[in-house]
């Protein structure tokens, strides 16, 4: 799944070959909280990652792996974004209904606000150490196993599970403050 000419084909390839696999990690990803910022389903969260990921004028991964872990960043985006429209509805700001042809919807209400300090926290982790939020990314975000995680960050599987474990305590001390 390498991509060296970059372009526009290149992710509909890596999105068509992963396909299944996105959907089984934003399921996990959405039933593990349904932390979509409002609606979403399954389906619908493939497709807006697919979409950020299309919206890139350069596709840079190198295997499978670095793309899942690339599609998961996208992903922790675009459940990010709707956090924070959910927020702006729910504090009078104006906003277009939701209408939704699947049914795997899984409803988010009061989840937002849980996405946005999550992503708050992962970001004052990132700039304290950059690695840790890679990891937390990776696992969290793309469900990547420890192997695949080392593999895309060039580090042991002993490193990635010190990390984990790390960047948990860390990101639940501050999600309590």
């Amino acid at each position: 799944m390498e991509s060296p000419s970059g372009g526009r084909a290149d992710i509909d390839v890596a999105v068509a070959f992963a396909y299944r696999e996105l959907r089984e990690i934003a399921h996990r990803r959405l039933g593990r909280d349904g932390a979509s910022g409002g609606t979403l389903s399954t389906t619908g969260l493939v497709h807006e990652t697919y979409l950020r990921l299309a919206e890139q004028s350069v596709a840079a991964w190198n295997d499978h792996a670095h793309f899942l872990a690339v599609a998961s960043l996208a992903m922790r985006y675009v459940l990010v974004d709707r956090a924070r429209a959910r927020m702006t509805r729910k504090r009078g700001g104006a906003g277009d209904q939701i209408v939704t042809l699947d049914d795997e919807v899984i409803g988010a209400d009061g989840q937002a606000e849980m996405v946005l300090d999550l992503n708050e926290a992962l970001e004052r982790l990132a700039a304290w150490d950059a690695r840790l939020a890679r990891v937390v990314e990776c696992r969290f975000f793309g469900g990547l196993t420890e192997p695949e995680t080392a593999e895309v960050l060039g580090i042991t599987v002993r490193t990635v599970q010190r990390d984990w474990v790390k960047a948990r305590i860390l990101l639940r001390r501050a999600l309590e403050a």
